[in-house]
């Protein structure tokens, strides 16, 4: 067959359409972080020297290469040998003679930025849309290269001001460009951004891939919108993807903290379908479903099914949360046994463990047990706080043990709320005189009391007293006022 030598065709290299070839594989890559460099970006295009050429047989016969090919070859010829300045001056002859295109600019981005850094790279294409002979030229691809090298150094005010001036230039953004937007947004913790980009993304006709969309379920749980989050879910199962365990996991903390239990637990069982191995956090959040939902007897039965089943996935925070449980359901002795598993298992015990065993004690009305548990975190050099001394003496108040409020109190370094609590136990358990006697203690350490022991004591002053006052002004509450303050000074005298 006789080749035609006038016809010989060339493929022009700007007639290659990156964003189109290169979409499902970059998609693939997109969330993941890492210290390599910007050639490993999935922004990475494969640039062919001279496009698809057909070249005929006889030598005699060249391909008659456009302005555009050769000069293109220069430029890029250079920067893949490392020769930066070369390819810079071939760039800047480019641009006089106006054969640039977006490919060009997206070329020498890139290697500026693997060259000279990430800040000058942007510092350069902060300049370029803005004049007329790169504005024309910047497509897609170009806008593409510039998200990739904010994102490098986590600058969201910058992606979105490239996003902006993308729309405005009136320049189509695609597939690649908006996931790279949710991307660069979601590691800069700006979610109302991502969620932006991720719905006009879906609203322009584009479907996201995998990580983007497993990417959009963090940002819903972040920000409460469970209902999206799920959607989103669903929607990647439909598709064939499979959403990896920390997006699961997001899931179903979203739909615990909304109280959603049984679509948490459906999302655990489609968790395990995907032959994902629930871990910590997983049993953290199904916990605290129940929990949410004061479902305290089933948060204990799921505690000791992971102890059972899964005892190395135990650690502290799954501890509390049954402890918790324990605290509201006055279940004194299972909060003990937990107790001491922390400590079996290696577990430091915190102050607020503790402060959970004797809340559970105080609800169970065990003021004893309460004492012996606090002796015990004293003698394990855990330092009680005020919540800790609070509850103690609650517990106590209620069952008279009298001498060891008083030694609590001692012990404890002076403190309102303490005196509050006690002055107030002390009324209401009819004990007036050491009431007043622990009024006056508190008042000598200059502590101010709140307002219901002020009316706690307004109220157990002398009858007499306090009917003399009523007769002598109208202002009753302003006279009986009065009248606690001339006690108080009293006392302090």
């Amino acid at each position: 067959m006789r080749v035609d030598k006038s016809r010989i065709v060339v493929s022009m290299v700007a007639s290659v359409d990156i964003g189109v070839d290169c979409e499902e594989e970059e998609e693939n890559k997109l969330i993941e972080e890492g210290d390599e460099g910007f050639e490993a970006s999935f922004i990475e295009q494969i640039w062919p020297p001279w496009g698809n050429v057909a070249i005929h047989e006889d030598p005699d016969i060249e391909p008659r290469l456009s302005c555009y090919q050769s000069e293109f070859w220069c430029l890029a010829e250079p920067i893949r040998n490392g020769l930066l300045d070369d390819g810079l001056r071939v760039f800047e002859f480019m641009k006089t003679k106006k054969i640039t295109t977006g490919h060009t600019y997206s070329l020498v981005l890139k290697e500026i930025a693997n060259s000279q850094g990430f800040d000058t790279a942007l510092e350069m294409l902060m300049e370029l849309p803005g004049k007329c002979e790169a504005k024309k030229d910047f497509d897609a691809v170009a806008y593409n290269t510039m998200i990739t090298v904010c994102g490098k150094i986590n600058n969201w005010v910058e992606t979105e001001r490239i996003w902006r001036s993308m729309k405005e230039n009136g320049c189509s953004a695609t597939r690649v460009t908006y996931c790279l937007l949710v991307s660069n947004f979601v590691h800069c913790s700006q979610n109302e951004l991502a969620l932006d980009a991720y719905n006009e993304m879906v609203q322009n006709g584009f479907e996201p891939g995998n990580d983007t969309m497993q990417a959009i379920i963090s940002v819903c749980a972040k920000e409460g919108k469970w209902n999206l989050a799920l959607s989103v879910f669903q929607d990647m199962l439909k598709c064939g993807f499979k959403p990896n365990l920390i997006a699961c996991n997001a899931l179903i903390n979203s739909l615990a903290k909304a109280g959603e239990v049984k679509l948490a637990f459906e999302v655990y069982d489609i968790l395990t379908s995907l032959g994902h191995s629930p871990d910590a956090y997983t049993w953290n959040a199904l916990l605290g479903s129940l929990y949410t939902a004061d479902r305290h007897n089933d948060v204990l039965q799921l505690f000791m099914s992971i102890k059972r089943d899964q005892g190395s996935q135990l650690n502290l925070h799954l501890f509390n949360t049954a402890l918790m449980s324990c605290s509201k359901l006055g279940s004194w002795d299972r909060a003990l046994q937990l107790l001491w598993q922390m400590q079996s298992f290696g577990l430091s015990v915190p102050t607020a463990s503790y402060n959970l065993v004797i809340s559970a004690c105080e609800t169970a009305r065990k003021p004893e047990v309460a004492l012996q548990v606090y002796e015990h975190m004293v003698h394990q050099k855990c330092n009680p706080d005020t919540f800790t001394l609070l509850s103690l003496l609650r517990g106590c108040i209620w069952g008279s043990l009298w001498d060891e409020v008083e030694e609590i109190l001692n012990r404890a370094a002076p403190s309102v709320s303490l005196y509050n609590a006690v002055i107030q136990g002390m009324c209401l358990r009819g004990k007036i005189d050491s009431a007043k006697k622990l009024y006056t203690k508190m008042r000598k350490h200059g502590l101010q009391p709140d307002g219901k022991t002020r009316a706690l004591m307004l109220q157990n002053l002398p009858k007499d007293s306090g009917r003399q006052r009523k007769r002598w002004c109208p202002g009753y509450k302003i006279v009986i006022s009065i009248a606690l303050l001339s006690y108080e000074t009293t006392t302090e005298h």
